[in-house]
């Protein structure tokens, strides 16, 4: 399987900061790829390098068969590759209908009816919630309305920064197995940055572990999982 997403001997950082030495990550089709790792290990850089938000000092960047390293953001994001940020990932002052709109701006509007459709159909509770100010909405539902707008874009590929930050753990499982479903059901190449270890590597294809801005671990998500030391020792797990 071709992958979508390949970052190759990546190091970046903001301004004369490095963060980020020489990583190498691939995300492909109807997969979701984690990203984990101690904090301040790197992980949300990654995801900002990839979207053009930080400052490359090395390698390259390729989606769909297009190097991106160097684009804009806005150029990356119209390419298909659609960034969830941790916050200010929806327009809190307005309502749920008018991010939408602002999702589908470049979009004609038969497009856009047609991707909103089919969009709500995969978070049909918030058809209750067209009218409502984002700011009245739940953690949860927020992130529903994100997500929904990432949609509405037809992304290739999605990559999600902390998704289950602050949820009820009921809210949590039912985000994380809406973005597994994005991949098995749509085919879409997902790359999740999770604190939750365990449950994003239970949820997950393939694995990568960052520790100190660089990758110490590469393969399948199950396989770092019942990794007895490193799980221990960078993700606070006990395994049995």
């Amino acid at each position: 399987m071709d992958e979508v997403l390949s970052v190759e001997q990546v190091s970046a950082g903001y301004g004369k900061l490095q963060i980020l030495s020489d990583i190498s990550v691939e995300a492909r089709p109807k997969e979701v790829t984690v990203i984990v790792g101690p904090n301040g290990s790197g992980k949300s850089t990654l995801l900002k390098t990839i979207s053009g938000l930080t400052t490359l000092y090395q390698g390259r960047i390729v989606f769909d068969s297009r190097v991106i390293s160097g684009l804009p953001p806005y150029e990356i994001a119209r390419l298909g590759l659609a960034y969830l940020p941790q916050t200010e990932s929806v327009f809190t002052q307005l309502t749920v209908t008018e991010n939408f709109k602002m999702a589908g701006y470049t979009v004609g509007a038969e497009d856009y009816a047609t991707r909103l459709r089919e969009a709500l159909g995969i978070f049909p509770r918030l058809s209750e919630y067209m009218g409502t100010k984002v700011a009245n909405l739940s953690g949860g539902e927020r992130q529903m309305v994100a997500m929904t707008m990432a949609m509405i874009r037809k992304p290739k590929a999605i990559m999600f920064d902390e998704p289950t930050a602050n949820l009820a753990p009921k809210i949590a499982t039912e985000v994380l197995e809406t973005i597994k479903s994005l991949a098995s059901d749509l085919g879409l190449a997902v790359v999740l940055v999770e604190q939750n270890a365990r449950r994003a590597l239970e949820m997950g294809d393939r694995a990568y572990l960052l520790v100190g801005g660089k990758k110490v671990f590469e393969g399948g998500s199950k396989e770092l999982l019942s990794h007895q030391e490193l799980a221990r020792m960078y993700l606070g797990l006990k395994l049995s």
